[in-house]
């Protein structure tokens, strides 16, 4: 097995990928934190405080010296920040709420060595067609919302909804990569190297 040069505090299989896109080798250490917004907190310094809080709680619970990342991404339509969907209900509003509209996608990376911690935001405005009830619907039955901010994976079914994006395409999946590569340079972690699934 090869040696990992990163660890990443996400279970994510999306996050996953898009490390091993990039030929990034790392092993997986969730970070179990409390994800509540702040009284106040602005949309931007929630998703940044996220990915700080599980990097630096990967790093604080594990007897390694390598770099830790964690990433959060949040939806936000106007002020309101879409989650990960509690319910059916829940999910349906949100696809509905982002109905014919643009929204910002919202997505921070950190990393930290425990002495160093750096982290870089990265915000991209999507927008939607009209998408009637019926295909609401249809899209919650497939499952594919669960567990994705904003009840929708712009790399699944969700794509058919799409009709502009303007910003980072792999932000929007969940780890803006520009962005990460900037961190992955900074804490010398190699890239381009060849991994395993």
């Amino acid at each position: 097995m090869t040696q990992p040069n990163m660890i990443l505090a996400s279970a994510s299989p999306r996050r996953a990928e898009l490390l091993r896109q990039i030929g990034v080798r790392f092993v997986v250490a969730p970070a179990n934190i409390d994800e509540s917004q702040q009284l106040g907190e602005s949309p931007a310094d929630y998703v940044v405080r996220m990915a700080v809080k599980k990097a630096t709680a990967g790093y604080s619970r594990q007897a390694s010296d390598l770099p830790f990342m964690g990433a959060d991404t949040a939806v936000v339509c106007g002020e309101q920040i879409f989650g990960k969907p509690s319910c059916k209900d829940n999910a349906l509003y949100m696809l509905d709420q982002l109905s014919g509209r643009t929204h910002q996608v919202l997505s921070a990376v950190a990393m930290t060595t425990g002495v160093d911690t750096k982290v870089r935001l990265s915000t991209t405005a999507v927008t939607f067609r009209t998408i009637s009830q019926q295909e609401c619907l249809n899209y919650w039955q497939t499952q594919e919302p669960l567990g994705k901010a904003g009840a929708y994976a712009i790399q699944g079914k969700a794509a058919l909804f799409v009709t502009h994006l303007e910003g980072s395409y792999s932000g929007v999946v969940g780890l803006p990569l520009a962005e990460t590569e900037q961190l992955l340079k900074h804490f010398a972690v190699p890239l381009w190297q060849t991994v395993s699934p």
